[in-house]
């Protein structure tokens, strides 16, 4: 297969269907007792999208085509149905993380305040047999808070002879792995190193959750719920720290249409429950974000932290100026009448081959969210989940007493070689491309 705009030959992205991708006609059906023999409804004839092709051909290999084929809800309901097996040797603790981006699309589409939705999705996937539900935010706190100084650092460093600027930020691994496998070195050096809210939340949960409990890794079956199908080629993505011995951060992603597909086909009557946190009892007594208008807003955060950092300057409106079209804006710092800082972000494919980001309007609109049944955006469910999510409270990470808590607790400090090591990637790249000091930046 291959979309018009592609510049391979062969797409090897998998086929799917919007919100009921990878979800098996042979999986386990809510509505049958027996949780092996039911099937859901069958899938709908599969289409590519243009914005699911920045992951495509060589950047997606055989063996990853298979492995993403498992991620997928019949893998999710195996372990569930292991649990209930008398065998206890093959039982494991059911974790699952939602990501904030997630929870507008349920509070939409099941008429609920952002607050009532996430312990109305807790308590269904606790009656499922879920044992723990996560917020991804923290992690999330540690990405930014890890970028934010990475940029402080880059640009004291960044010289003619070192060119370590810019620093360009992105959390979606469809960018990644295109920036990797397609554009090589020249751009893989740019890419901040601070590992992504997902990854940081593997960790989190295989290894500082795992010791609370007294679990190895491998005992622990973690789930990410996410707005896009390209956090399950991130989930294969991710390296293996030596902490997790060999288990991987998330061992299956599900979209947030496909858990909606597995909310409306059981019993949404069930009793809600408050969000887990990684302390203990403590519940999560609200829900928070970050300052982005649909994404996790690593520029705001970075823009700030560096304003202060470097020029002693405090910022508390970032204001946006369109450079080409609005999906590609500029930040801009001056001081004394000259500009001090630069920062652009950009949305859409056209604009990746000049900056950041590739969603369209950020994670809100994720493929595996907001889809009509042609596979196009839901404009109308879109405009209303971009307004929940603005009402969402602003939460910064600098504020976060159980990060600064975890820095000390599980990292060693916040500077120290272990922080350095869970916290932080190392790129795969290709000798190829423009060399850097040759790019227009």
């Amino acid at each position: 297969m291959k979309c018009e705009h592609c510049t391979r030959k062969e797409c090897s992205k998998k086929t799917k269907t919007e919100d009921q991708e990878n979800v098996s006609a042979d999986a386990p059906s809510l509505a049958q007792e027996n949780g092996e023999k039911g099937e859901f409804h069958k899938l709908a004839d599969a289409k590519i999208f243009l914005s699911d092709c920045l992951a495509c051909d060589s950047c997606v290999t055989a063996e990853e085509g298979v492995q993403l084929s498992q991620q997928n809800a019949k893998d999710f309901f195996r372990v569930l149905n292991l649990n209930k097996k008398c065998d206890t040797s093959k039982h494991k603790v059911l974790v699952v993380s939602v990501c904030p981006q997630s929870l507008p699309y349920f509070a939409a589409k099941f008429n609920l305040s952002v607050t009532d939705a996430s312990r109305r999705l807790c308590g269904f996937l606790k009656s499922l047999g879920v044992h723990y539900v996560f917020d991804t935010t923290i992690a999330a706190d540690f990405s930014i808070l890890e970028s934010q100084k990475e940029f402080v650092r880059r640009y004291r460093q960044h010289s003619e002879e070192e060119r370590t600027l810019p620093m360009l930020t992105s959390a979606c691994p469809g960018w990644v792995r295109y920036a990797e496998r397609v554009l090589g070195r020249p751009i893989t050096a740019h890419l901040c190193t601070a590992k992504s809210p997902q990854q940081v939340m593997g960790s989190l949960v295989k290894d500082y959750f795992a010791r609370q409990q007294n679990l190895s890794p491998e005992k622990i079956f973690h789930v990410i719920v996410a707005p896009c199908y390209d956090k399950k080629l991130e989930a294969l993505q991710e390296s293996l720290p030596p902490a997790l011995h060999g288990s991987r951060g998330a061992d299956c992603v599900l979209t947030s249409g496909e858990i909606a597909q597995i909310m409306e086909q059981g019993d949404l009557s069930v009793r809600d429950a408050a969000v887990d946190t990684l302390f203990g009892d403590l519940k999560e007594d609200k829900v928070t974000r970050h300052d982005g208008a649909s994404s996790d807003g690593h520029l705001a955060h970075i823009f700030r932290h560096a304003a202060k950092e470097l020029f002693n300057e405090d910022v508390e409106e970032v204001t946006y100026r369109a450079l080409r079209n609005k999906d590609f804006q500029e930040v801009t710092l001056e001081k004394n009448g000259e500009v001090v800082l630069r920062f652009a972000a950009a949305y859409g494919f056209r604009n990746i081959q000049n900056m950041i980001l590739k969603l369209k309007k950020g994670c809100l609109n994720g493929r595996g969210q907001a889809q009509t049944p042609d596979g196009h955006a839901d404009k109308a469910l879109l405009r209303q989940m971009e307004g929940i999510y603005a009402d969402i409270p602003v939460r910064r990470p600098e504020s976060s007493a159980h990060v600064q808590e975890l820095y000390q607790e599980w990292l060693e400090g916040i500077n120290s070689p272990k922080a350095r090591e869970v916290l932080h990637t190392t790129y795969q790249s290709q000798e190829h491309g423009a060399h850097s000091l040759d790019i227009k930046w």
